[in-house]
């Protein structure tokens, strides 16, 4: 198929997405991009959220949570190396409430000993696991 590009989405665990795409959508560190086939070559890191996948043949998008990493884009492929993905059927919305709460709550306890960084980092990975919920949400309505 000429007009579409390979896309690989990996997290530290396991082959999340591996197929041909038409565009891809995904969060960059200076906001959204979008990836056509034969894209200029690129590399940059990416923010916690939604990873949105035109598979030719198919109505609705694959939908992939991404808690952060690495992207690298070729004219021919996309690699996506996640610190940590989810594939969008299975994101938990309550797990993300929760999990946001709980960073929120270790941020403002004013406590000696605590990481910021590490929670700061908690917190947008469950601020972005949740605006992919909304996505996915809007998406399929």
């Amino acid at each position: 198929m000429a007009n579409t590009i390979h896309v690989d989405v990996v997290s530290a665990e396991e082959l999340i997405f591996s197929g041909e795409a038409t565009f891809v959508a995904l969060p960059g560190e200076q906001g959204e991009l979008g990836i056509y086939p034969k894209h200029t070559p690129l590399i940059t890191r990416i923010r916690p959220g939604a990873v949105r996948i035109q598979v030719p043949g198919k109505a609705e998008e694959e939908f992939v949570f991404v808690a952060g990493g690495l992207l690298e884009v070729q004219p021919n492929a996309v690699t996506v190396l996640a610190d940590t993905a989810i594939r969008g059927a299975d994101l938990d919305e309550a797990k993300a409430q929760a999990a946001k709460k709980l960073a929120e709550e270790s941020l403002t306890n004013n406590k000696t000993g605590i990481d910021y960084a590490k929670a700061q980092a908690e917190l947008a990975a469950a601020i972005g696991q949740l605006a992919a919920i909304a996505k996915l949400r809007q998406a399929k309505h």
